[in-house]
């Protein structure tokens, strides 16, 4: 009999060989073999060859999955929001998660005690990137204005097991800041060295909406969904009066010169006069819709308001009696107006030369007007931005110091955990920096009065308080 492996005759496992051979050669990648015969000078090195033919069958595999991802963004915009809602969801609460150990693994603190804060600001600090300039919309510009340069986290307050709704400076102070946040916690800090957590103050069953400080910072009066209005005594830490109402409280604050006085917005439609010392109202008036922000001038003659349609009205108070009077309403031009998140006055601006007033509503709209006091409050607007949609009650504050330079700069949180600043005179290059260091959306800002410190709060009830660098 002839021998098998004689004459070019192949037996069954030569032959189950060569099928399996032709079937790998069919699986295999084409864009690897052409990695593979991608041509090699005659003097290079054989090993560089091998990695860079290695480098380059990791690169097709890698354009191969963007190309499948980019197929199924495609098929979730023909399907509808939900598949990127959730993704974003998901990236999140990844990034919040992730940021919740950097900061438990750093941060060492009492319930109610002191905070050194310092060495873990420095840490996170060299891992955040603090001089990005980019945009939610633009592309990055060349240059950081030096006004706008932060060195870093100056101290971080975590205490809150909710997101952090309105956070807020002392009147004329440069250390003391407290926030409210979604379980109706409100929390009194100072931020000098070393940071401290002065008072936890609980009462209210749900959302702190809005909160402001009394003229000496001895009190503090609080809004919340849960219907109430609660004065507290810091120092004590105690509620002092509570003020129940029909329907949600939204917004609130004390009169500038009259601190007997306090001014709140309710879901109600309504703006009432309180008397301090009683809790009894004094005065209310009746507008078109749920009234979600407020200021005073600097008299308090005049209430600012905003309500849940994008419209913002001029009130006239009397600092002696409360009696009210609707002078002026400024209509939203917006096809689908959205509720104002923010309505801040500033007495003097360059740009203006003379009182000005800042509005920021949920369908990212920033309006810019000058304020006429000799017409009661009237409105015009000088100059207005059109920012991404927000899905959160995010808040937006003047510059206080840097919008004495040429411009008119606004800082406001944002949907993508960073913060902010723009340029309402250069609608085409608005963003001029941007803050990144939260793990989820940013919803309150505010500026301490020294204007040294710049807070922010986010939707997973993180605080950062940033360090702005000094200025020749």
């Amino acid at each position: 009999m002839a021998d098998p492996t004689i004459g070019g005759i192949s037996t069954e496992g030569e032959k189950a060989k060569s099928q399996n051979g032709e079937k790998k050669k069919e699986d295999l990648d084409p864009e690897f073999l052409s990695c593979l015969l991608q041509p090699s000078p005659p003097d290079s090195d054989p090993n560089y060859i091998g990695i860079r033919r290695l480098l380059l069958h990791r690169k097709a595999q890698a354009g191969q999955l963007n190309r499948k991802v980019n197929l199924l963004v495609d098929a979730s915009v023909d399907d509808g929001y939900n598949l990127q809602v959730r993704f974003s969801q998901f990236m999140m609460q990844t990034a919040g998660v992730l940021a919740g150990l950097a900061s438990t693994s750093v941060l060492c603190q009492n319930r109610l005690g002191t905070m050194d804060l310092r060495s873990s600001s420095r840490r996170l600090s060299r891992t955040t990137s603090l001089s990005s300039i980019t945009s939610e919309t633009e592309h990055p510009r060349k240059k950081v204005e030096p006004a706008y340069s932060f060195v870093g986290m100056h101290c971080i307050f975590d205490q809150a097991k909710a997101m952090v709704t309105v956070i807020k400076f002392g009147n004329m102070s440069s250390d003391l800041l407290a926030y409210g946040s979604a379980d109706g916690i409100l929390t009194v800090c100072n931020v000098s060295i070393p940071p401290t957590v002065l008072q936890q103050l609980t009462g209210h069953t749900k959302d702190v909406t809005d909160f402001d400080f009394s003229a000496n910072n001895q009190y503090i009066a609080s809004a919340s969904i849960d219907k109430t209005v609660r004065v507290w005594d810091i120092s004590k830490g105690l509620c002092i009066r509570v003020i129940y109402g029909v329907s949600s409280q939204l917004c609130i604050r004390f009169h500038p010169v009259n601190n007997n006085f306090l001014s709140a917005g309710n879901a109600n439609k309504e703006i009432l006069v309180f008397n301090f010392s009683t809790g009894r109202t004094i005065n209310k008036m009746a507008l078109y819709s749920e009234v979600t922000a407020m200021d005073h001038d600097h008299t308090g003659q005049i209430i600012f308001c905003g309500d849940a349609q994008g419209c913002v009205y001029t009130l006239t108070m009397d600092s002696h009696t409360g009696a009210l009077s609707r002078t002026h309403r400024h209509r939203s031009k917006a096809n689908n107006p959205s509720p104002i998140t923010t309505v801040q006055y500033r007495t003097f601006s360059l740009l203006a030369r003379g009182p000005v007033l800042l509005t920021f509503s949920r369908d990212g709209s920033l309006s810019f007007f000058s304020v006429s006091l000799e017409l009661q409050g009237y409105l015009t607007v000088r100059c207005a931005l059109k920012l991404t949609p927000r899905l959160h009650s995010i808040r937006a504050s003047f510059c206080p110091l840097l919008s004495l330079q040429k411009g008119e700069y606004i800082v406001a949180g944002s949907e993508d955990t960073n913060v902010y600043f723009y340029d309402l005179t250069r609608p085409k290059h608005a963003c001029v920096n941007k803050l990144q260091g939260h793990g989820y959306p940013v919803i309150g800002i505010a500026w301490n009065h020294g204007e040294n410190f710049l807070a922010s709060s986010d939707f997973g009830g993180t605080v950062i308080v940033w360090k702005r660098e000094k200025t020749k």
